[in-house]
C-alpha cells in the first residue's frame, strides 16, 4: 500500500487496473449468466485487425484512435457470430471459433506488415497481444474511467431488462420489450469492457477477466445483484494486486500477473464458497450418503421385527447387514451408524450388544413408505 501512495506511475497503473476488473467483473456477469464467456475471447482477438487497421489509417499511436479501431472490428465480430448464428445451422461455439480464427489471423499479418514498414513509428503495437499495463498514461486511465461510469450507468439504467433477458428472454418477450434492441445493448457493452482492457492485459488474456470475476463471484450467491457487486469487487482486487506483485517482483508482466491473481480467486471461490464449493458439496455428500446408509440399516431392522415372532428381538449386526466379507473396519462404521440412530431414538441395543428396532423407529419407517407411495 506505501508503494502505492508514493510511486506515480504505480498508482496511475494500479488505478487502471482496477477500474478494468470493476468493469470487467460487472459486464462479465452478464456473459457468464448467459452462458457466452467465449464471446470475450473471440471479440478480444478480434479486436487486432482493428487495431492494425487504425493504425494504417492514421499513422498515429493514440490510444483512442487505436481502441475506436477495435472496436469497431470488435463489434463486426459480434454481428458476425450472431448472424452466422440466427440464419445457419452452425452452432455459437462454431461461429465463434470461426470468427476468431479469422480475424486474429488477419490482425497478425496486419502486424506483421507494420512491422515491415521502414519507420519507427510502428513499435509498440504488439503489446495489445500480450498487455503491457506498465505503459497505461493518465490520460488512457480517464477515458478507462470515464468509459467505465458510462458502462456501469448503462447497467444501472437498464438493469432490469438485462437480468429479465439474461434468464428469460422468451418471457421479456411475451412483455413487450425488444430483446433484440436489448441484446445488441449488452453486447455492444460488453464489446466495449473487452476493448478497454486490451492496453491492460492483451488479447490473449482478456476473455479470462471477463470470465473468472464472474465465475468467482457466481460461487459465493445465487443473487444476480450480489453476483454482480462481489464480480466487480474481485475484479478491482485482482487488477490492484496483480500490479502490485509485479512492481515487488522485478521482471514480472502487470497483465498475466493480475490473470493469475484472479484465477486463485476463482480456484479459492471454486473450493471453499458455502452451498456450490467443492469442500462443502464433499461434506454435504457424505452427509447424506451417512443418512441413506442409516435408513436403509433402519429398514433391514423393520423386515427383521416384522418377519419375528417378537417385534423386540435384537438381532446380531451381521444379521442386519448380511456380508460375508465384512471386516472389523466395517464392523465398525456399521455400529457407529447404529449407534446415530440409537442416539435418535429409532433403535436400541441390549446388554449382548444386538440391536432392535424401536416404535418410533418403525414410525419412522412406515412413514417413510408412505411418503414414497410403498
Amino acid at each position: 500500500m506505501e508503494l502505492i501512495l508514493t510511486d506515480y506511475t504505480l498508482r496511475i497503473v494500479s488505478l487502471g487496473s482496477a477500474i478494468l476488473g470493476i468493469i470487467s467483473g460487472i459486464l462479465g456477469s452478464f456473459a457468464v449468466i448467459r452462458k457466452q464467456s467465449l464471446l470475450g475471447d473471440a471479440v478480444s482477438h478480434s479486436a487486432l485487425p482493428g487495431i492494425a487497421l487504425a493504425f494504417l489509417a492514421t499513422q498515429t499511436k493514440k490510444t483512442e484512435i487505436l481502441l475506436l479501431g477495435a472496436l469497431i472490428s470488435g463489434l463486426l465480430s459480434t454481428f458476425i457470430i450472431l448472424f452466422i448464428t440466427k440464419y445457419s445451422r452452425i452452432k455459437f461455439d462454431s461461429a465463434l471459433a470461426l470468427v476468431l480464427s479469422v480475424f486474429f489471423g488477419t490482425g497478425i499479418v496486419f502486424l506483421t506488415h507494420i512491422q515491415k514498414i521502414p519507420n519507427a513509428n510502428q513499435a509498440g503495437l504488439e503489446k495489445f497481444i500480450f498487455g503491457q499495463a506498465s505503459t497505461l498514461l493518465k490520460r488512457d486511465v480517464q477515458i478507462m474511467g470515464i468509459l467505465g461510469v458510462v458502462l456501469i450507468g448503462l447497467v444501472i439504467v437498464f438493469w432490469k431488462e438485462f437480468q429479465l433477458v439474461s434468464f428469460d428472454s422468451d418471457y421479456a418477450e411475451s412483455l413487450g420489450f425488444s430483446t433484440k434492441r436489448i441484446d445488441i445493448l449488452l453486447f455492444t457493452m460488453i464489446v466495449t469492457a473487452i476493448i478497454v482492457g486490451l492496453q491492460t492485459v492483451g488479447v490473449i488474456l482478456m476473455s479470462a477477466m471477463l470470465t473468472a470475476p464472474a465465475v468467482a463471484a457466481r460461487q459465493w450467491t445465487d443473487k444476480l445483484s450480489i453476483m454482480v457487486i462481489l464480480s466487480a469487487i474481485f475484479g478491482a482486487i485482482s487488477g490492484v494486486a496483480g500490479t502490485l506483485l509485479s512492481s515487488v517482483i522485478s521482471k514480472l508482466p502487470t497483465g498475466p500477473m493480475i490473470v493469475i491473481v484472479i484465477s486463485i480467486i476463482v480456484i479459492f471461490s471454486i473450493t471453499f464458497a458455502p452451498n456450490r464449493g467443492l469442500l462443502w458439496k464433499y461434506f454435504r455428500d457424505r452427509k447424506n450418503q451417512r443418512e441413506i446408509d442409516e435408513d436403509q440399516i433402519l429398514v433391514n431392522l423393520y423386515h427383521l421385527a416384522m418377519n419375528h415372532d417378537d417385534i423386540d428381538h435384537s438381532h446380531d449386526i451381521f444379521i442386519i447387514k448380511p456380508n460375508k466379507s465384512m471386516n472389523n473396519k466395517a464392523a465398525r462404521r456399521l455400529v457407529s451408524k447404529l449407534e446415530s440412530l440409537s442416539n435418535r431414538g429409532l433403535v436400541k441395543k441390549d446388554y449382548f450388544n444386538k440391536w432392535a428396532i424401536t416404535e418410533n423407529g418403525i414410525d419412522y419407517v412406515e412413514n417413510y413408505f408412505s411418503r414414497e407411495g410403498m
